[in-house]
């Protein structure tokens, strides 16, 4: 059987400013960083930051969480990129801080920036990798803990995370997504 030829769209989700820049809401762009292999240029035509990796685009949207869909949307029917090859970064705060989980298709749960992915592609079936940011400590609400810069111990563990999660990446772009499934959604990771 031939290898699929279909070029793969990483779009990592969060908040553009110097404000958002370390917050958990970010680490989709944060793992897109670790992912890329040549420079983000902001592309106002799909509003968002464009790069390529290992033959996949990436995204990283500049319209906001609650937009996201909009920026991934555009840049898929422009390089014609279905839905079921487009992987979407973002935070999670029921895992555990680091964990990944990498799914093919689901709800949004509570997540207003995959919300707005799938509303656009009109499907769940939108494979995602959650990472895991951690529940808020009470009596912190989740938009307020979404939107905190990390903790120092966090900070320090941070770049294992986001490497990870591209690795987890290269892994789906390279084997498949169900492959990556098996290695990255682990318990104990």
């Amino acid at each position: 059987m031939e290898p699929d030829s279909t070029p793969w769209l990483v779009a990592g989700l969060g908040n553009p400013g110097a404000r958002y820049a370390r917050t958990r809401h970010n680490i989709g762009w944060l793992v897109l960083d670790a992912l890329a292999t040549e420079p983000f240029r902001e592309e106002k035509r799909f509003e968002g930051e464009v790069s390529r990796t290992e033959g996949a685009w990436l995204i990283k949207p500049t319209t906001f969480m609650n937009l996201s869909g909009v920026a991934v949307r555009s840049l898929a029917d422009f390089y014609k990129i279905p839905h079921d090859r487009v992987i979407v970064v973002l935070d999670d705060a029921a895992l555990s801080f680091g964990r990944l989980r990498l799914r093919a298709a689901g709800s949004a749960g509570s997540h207003n920036g995959l919300e707005s992915v799938l509303t656009h592609f009109s499907t769940e079936a939108v494979p995602r990798l959650r990472v895991g940011i951690g529940a808020p400590p009470p009596p912190v609400t989740l938009h307020d803990h979404v939107l905190m810069p990390f903790t120092a111990a966090e900070e320090a563990e941070l770049p294992s995370v986001t490497e990870r999660g591209a690795e987890a990446i290269r892994c789906v772009l390279k084997k498949g997504l169900a492959a990556a499934m098996n290695e990255f959604n682990k318990e104990g990771l």
